[in-house]
């Protein structure tokens, strides 16, 4: 079974305004990185998971988690 990290990076990044490059200077990782992780070629480090929900100011689950994210406009009310 595969280890996979699905993340809201992305989308985080657009609600903000925030530009891959922005993101990766204010982390200090290369811009390629932050385009790695939003399609989960590659899992954060803890330490770097936790900078990027500290970055966006949201708990480090808003970002990351083991279950897909809903997607945006899905009715899960019923």
């Amino acid at each position: 079974m595969a280890e996979i990290v699905h993340n809201r990076i992305a989308m985080l990044r657009a609600e903000r305004r925030v530009s891959r490059r922005q993101l990766a200077d204010a982390l200090g990782v290369h811009y390629q990185t932050i385009g790695y992780l939003e399609r989960g070629e590659f899992s954060p480090s803890l330490f770097l998971a936790l900078r990027i929900a500290a970055y966006f100011e949201v708990p480090v689950e808003v970002v990351f988690g083991l279950q897909p994210f809903p997607r945006l406009g899905s009715d899960t009310d019923g």
